[in-house]
């Protein structure tokens, strides 16, 4: 195993050793130094089996070169229908029925040369338990709860369950349960297990006086009791499967948002005593209640519309939560001799960082793989820009969130039943000369999809550039989260050294089919801008979509997204006073972008619901700042009556006329299909096909999984 690594490190990138190089967390020899968080998909069944797309999912990051796949939590509670198994969706280990099935993927995990681990939790008071209430360490008034539930679920936090406490004999019970849950999974033929005493869950309910009220041998009084629960957690566990496999602990060694949150002083002491009770690894990650909330575990996503102040203490903001929580690793890496794990927003440059400056032993990733499950095994081969970029979209957050199969915009295979291979040709398939017409996101997916496959690609874009509206969305959303210029110039950088012929600056006519006899053409011109019909549409206080994507298609041909974005705080051609007809996600969104410019906005819409098509939790935390910052929503408009010099005038949902005034009226409307170009090639080519917004106007992520799905097709 070793020379394997080495040769991959000397023919690789030598800027990755540390990253490479092979680890060891108890008596478990890890191949290099990356693993696979313990985060679930929700790709369970309702069974609590393994299912094909578990499969699939973990093959892929197994193959991809991964160090160790930290498995999702398995549920070791009695088997009722709560939030903690994921509505049905997670996988258990509470009986042995499910070891045969969770054999099969630690097999194949370890066909790749891979570690598997797995996390064994116990929800506590964040679960809604049909048969009686929450268990935790302490019973809690529906305000607390209220204050310590995740701002996304909404349904607790509307009806707050309060839990009860456990006996001692109800906590004996629990630590048998991890117990044998652990026995399972040593069976089921994994390496070690991870004890999550992480988020709200049970464990941490004993570790932190945010839950803790008790006064007994597990109470608050001090970090001894308090640790209690997890020591005897980890003993037990240790003495029921031996040392030959190794258990972790993940654990809450810093909050934020509540006066008896736990501090890293106090998380530090409780990584010695963890160590000293047997774990052999630890992982001390941070969470945050309130107005910080669970985002922490995303850190990233504090700073959606706008961060708390000030910042939580304790943690690295200089990459806008990149890497945000090494400094909590760190100060526990100087106390224990035990490896040290972590997580959180981390790329290889940062992962690698922190290894050569000691701060950490093992570097945990979870979107960035779920975007490339290759990642490692790019790494190895110094392909740094070859890696699909994560831009923290969070549509994988909003599927996990309501329970849904796990989806990314970056990487259409995750959630199906197959790795993420794109097959070629078979001997006697025809290779097809295939014309893609468009420069966006879902017409460059299809032509990188084609040419793996074998096919002749050429692409026409009728601009001088490609991305699509990807370079106007940056403008609005800005850079430093999401990145969508990166991501342009990813996808551009990969149609190129696949040789994909590119047009820039060229239209494709149906008149020009006779010429190049394509056999196949893909569609991804994108959608049209309509106008709402209303009185005065076209007075000059009208900022529409297509006015405003003129102005901002010129202006970037001379400044780049970034720069552009600057100015804007500076000049922009739009009045103080400024309504936006539209509430789903292209309103809310330039909303957010004008309130940070000093424009006081009303947004209307004939819906109800604003937000549409927005990940859930960006719109909860946007429905709440945008009227903090003074922005009003009115939904459920009647009728839009005019457009005057004064501004619009409507009938609200109570049907009383008012008008709203205004110095610019912006429309900001969801596309419609650009449907022209399709019809006219229909009669002249043997097959034609729409993707993106020309098919159906929506998101990054349907455009690139319609050019994906298309492309492996043809």
């Amino acid at each position: 195993m070793g020379t394997k690594l080495e040769n991959k490190v000397s023919q690789g990138n030598k800027a990755f050793e540390k990253l490479l190089e092979p680890g060891q967390i108890g008596n478990v020899r890890i191949k290099n130094r990356m693993f696979k968080t313990a985060a679930g998909t929700t790709l369970g069944d309702g069974s609590g089996m393994v299912t094909q797309k578990h499969k699939a999912f973990y093959g892929a990051l197994a193959r991809g070169g991964l160090g160790l796949v930290m498995v999702e939590h398995c549920s070791i509670e009695p088997e009722v229908q709560n939030i903690s198994t994921g509505g049905g969706t997670f996988l258990h280990l509470n009986e042995d029925k499910y070891i045969p099935s969770l054999k099969e993927l630690t097999d194949l995990i370890h066909s790749y040369d891979c570690k598997a681990f797995v996390q064994l939790q116990a929800g506590g008071a964040t679960t809604s338990r049909p048969d009686g209430p929450p268990v935790s360490s302490s019973p809690l008034t529906v305000e607390e709860m209220r204050e310590r539930q995740p701002y996304h679920k909404v349904y607790l936090l509307e009806n707050p369950q309060i839990p009860r406490a456990l006996t001692h004999e109800e906590i004996a019970e629990t630590i048998e349960n991890f117990a044998q849950g652990a026995a399972r999974a040593v069976k089921a033929g994994f390496d070690g297990v991870e004890l999550n005493g992480g988020n709200g869950h049970l464990i941490n309910a004993f570790i932190s006086r945010v839950w803790n009220r008790r006064d007994d041998k597990y109470g608050a009084q001090s970090v001894e009791t308090r640790a209690r629960f997890l020591v005897e957690l980890i003993q037990a566990v240790k003495k029921r499967i031996g040392n030959n496999y190794a258990v972790t602990v993940n654990f809450n060694a810093v909050e934020y948002g509540l006066p008896d949150c736990t501090t890293l002083e106090e998380g530090v002491e409780f990584a010695k005593i963890f160590e000293k009770a047997g774990a052999d690894g630890i992982l001390g990650r941070s969470h945050g209640y309130k107005n910080i909330t669970m985002d922490m575990i995303w850190p990233e996503r504090l700073f959606v519309g706008e961060p708390p102040s000030p910042l939580p203490k304790d943690c690295d903001w200089s990459h806008y939560g990149a890497g945000a929580i090494i400094p909590v690793a760190a100060a526990i890496k100087k106390v224990v001799s035990v490896p040290v794990l972590i997580s959180g927003r981390i790329d290889p440059k940062i992962g690698e960082q922190a290894l050569r400056q000691g701060k950490a032993d093992f570097i945990g990733m979870t979107r960035r793989l779920q975007a490339d499950p290759e990642l490692p095994n790019k790494v190895a081969a110094g392909k740094i820009e070859d890696i699909a970029p994560c831009t923290a979209c969070s549509h994988c957050l909003e599927n996990n969130a309501l329970r849904l199969p796990l989806i990314c915009r970056m990487n259409p295979a995750v959630g199906g039943e197959k790795e993420y291979v794109i097959e070629p040709l078979k001997p006697g398939e025809k290779k097809k000369k295939i014309v893609v017409v468009g420069g966006g996101p879902a017409a460059m997916e299809a032509a990188r999809v084609a040419a793996i496959r074998g096919h002749e690609v050429i692409l026409y874009e009728k601009t001088g550039k490609l991305g699509g509206l990807m370079l106007m969305a940056a403008l609005v959303k800005g850079t430093e989260i999401e990145d969508l210029p990166g991501m342009s110039a990813y996808m551009e950088r990969q149609i190129r050294n696949l040789g994909v012929k590119i047009n820039l600056g060229k239209e494709f006519t149906p008149s020009m089919v006779d010429e190049i006899r394509p056999d196949v053409v893909v569609v991804a011109t994108g959608g049209v801008a309509e106008l709402p019909d209303i009185p005065g549409i076209n007075r000059p206080n009208v900022m529409s979509n297509e006015k405003l994507h003129k102005q901002l298609k010129f202006f970037l041909k001379i400044f780049g997204p970034e720069t552009l974005r600057s100015l804007t705080k500076y000049w922009m051609p739009l009045g103080k006073r400024v309504i936006i007809i539209g509430g789903a996600i292209q309103g809310i969104e330039l909303a957010e972008f004008l309130v940070k410019r000093g424009r006081q906005v009303t947004i209307v819409d004939q819906s109800e619901k604003f937000g549409e098509m927005m990940p859930i939790r960006n719109w909860i935390k946007m429905s709440k700042w945008l009227p903090k910052k003074g922005a009003v929503l009115i939904g459920g408009v009647k009728k839009y009556v005019e457009i005057t010099d004064k501004g619009l005038t409507i009938i609200d949902k109570d049907g009383v006329q008012r008008t709203l005034e205004a110095d610019t009226i912006a429309t900001a409307l969801p596309l419609k299909p650009d449907t022209a170009l399709i019809n006219a090639l229909k009669v002249k080519v043997p097959e034609v096909y729409a993707v993106g917004d020309c098919k159906e106007p929506r998101l990054i992520l349907h455009a690139i999984a319609d050019g994906y799905q298309v492309a492996q097709q043809v």
